[in-house]
């Protein structure tokens, strides 16, 4: 009997997703395990593997089609088999299907080898995919317009480069014209953005608070640590560890609005928003109560490596309890960030700014960061949101108690 192979809900937002490339024909003989195609949904790219051996006998959704969840996008079947029926089928929604339908392995998508690269001049910022591609066809990036952040050549770029024309997701890449305007697609990622950002600031009532934190003991802590060490130690590494540990001083803020109800976290499950090519992802470090600065740095970095490479595994971004957002390396002092639903608060802290300030009586050179609380109104009180930015703002002003 054959087997319908359906569009997999590869995240808990998913809608819809892309076919990135069948790595298989039609006519091809498959066998279980094997991977049949490539899927961009809109917090990675994964790999979708055969549930049964037979034939490849119906691509339905071609290279760069879409596909709602649950939708057909191809039959595997004995090769002498009549498919007509599933085809019938698989068009009509809501209709009971005669075939069964493939619960299919999904796998992170590999790295590929980015050799023959062509060489540049050491200046161009392009992703890993992007370089990958480069290399594959011979092209030089300094050719390419990137569209990503702060004009960074994206995947998207090469492939538009390659096809001579945009493609959906990326901004365009020829000159702009004076007076003209483009309309472009948005990009799986970003029209979840779009949508759940809309749900969170219409349904959860927002209100923020901000302090200001004196980094200058972070600042020294973070430079002995890596003088005496080999480890690299972040700024971020210490707010997420931080963080923790007030949140675990304030489960009030490390929670969820469930009606009736609120859920308390004994736990820290921390996300962390990190750029991509069209939008933002946030890898979730779990249980950073319990972890050290080192091992919260080495796995943040991974996280973040595969994450802007879009290789992270549904279980890696998903079920986090609080949110951190990081916009001081971009020279931001400070901003607000909207809630990432079900979580109760979101931290967004700014640069670390050098400036006078006032020590004991004395105006000196010192070094501040402004952090700010984004809460649900529904289940955090501004007197709550102030205990938990307290309790951060003593930690980072004391951070050895880091490391006890």
């Amino acid at each position: 009997m054959a087997t319908k192979v359906l569009m997999p809900k590869l995240s808990d937002t998913m809608e819809e997703g892309v076919i990135l490339k069948w790595l298989r024909k039609e006519g091809d003989k498959i066998k279980q395990g094997e991977i049949l195609v490539e899927i961009e949904s809109d917090k990675a790219d994964m790999e979708l593997e055969a549930y049964d051996t037979g034939v490849l006998r119906k691509i339905v959704v071609p290279e760069g089609g879409k596909a709602r969840i649950g939708g057909l996008i191809a039959i595997i079947g004995d090769a002498a088999e009549d498919i007509e029926p599933w085809l019938a089928e698989g068009s009509s929604p809501g209709a009971k299907s005669p075939a069964k339908s493939a619960t299919a392995t999904l796998e992170s998508k590999p790295a590929a080898a980015a050799a023959g690269a062509q060489p540049t001049d050491g200046k161009t910022k392009a992703s890993p995919l992007a370089r990958r591609l480069a290399g594959d066809h011979r092209i030089d990036l300094a050719r390419v317009q990137g569209s990503g952040p702060q004009g960074r050549i994206i995947k998207r770029d090469l492939e538009s480069y390659l096809a001579g024309k945009t493609v959906p997701g990326a901004l365009p890449t020829a000159p702009i014209v004076p007076g003209t305007a483009e309309d472009v697609e948005l990009a799986p990622i970003r029209k979840t953005i779009a949508k759940r950002m809309t749900e969170s600031k219409s349904s959860a009532p927002h209100f923020y608070v901000t302090v200001e934190i004196d980094m200058d003991p972070a600042i020294t802590f973070r430079d002995q640590i890596n003088t005496v060490t080999e480890l690299k130690l972040s700024f971020t590494d210490i707010i997420i560890k931080a963080t923790s540990v007030a949140l675990m001083k304030n489960p009030q803020v490390n929670a969820t609005f469930l009606g009736d109800k609120m859920r308390l976290y004994h736990y820290t499950h921390i996300g962390v928003a990190v750029a991509l090519e069209e939008g933002l992802v946030t890898p979730v470090l779990r249980n950073c109560e319990q972890k050290r600065l080192d091992q919260i740095n080495t796995e943040l970095r991974d996280l973040a490596d595969r994450a802007r490479s879009r290789k992270l595994k549904p279980e890696e971004y998903t079920g986090a309890t609080f949110t951190i957002s990081n916009l001081g390396m971009f020279g931001v002092d400070s901003f607000a960030a909207i809630v990432n639903p079900p979580e109760g608060a979101i931290l967004a802290t700014g640069t670390i700014k050098e400036q006078p300030v006032v020590k004991a009586g004395q105006i000196v050179v010192g070094h501040t960061m402004k952090a700010t609380l984004s809460s649900d109104h529904r289940i955090i009180d501004g007197a709550v949101a102030a205990g938990f930015l307290q309790d951060l703002k003593k930690i980072l002003e004391n951070p050895a108690s880091l490391v006890l």
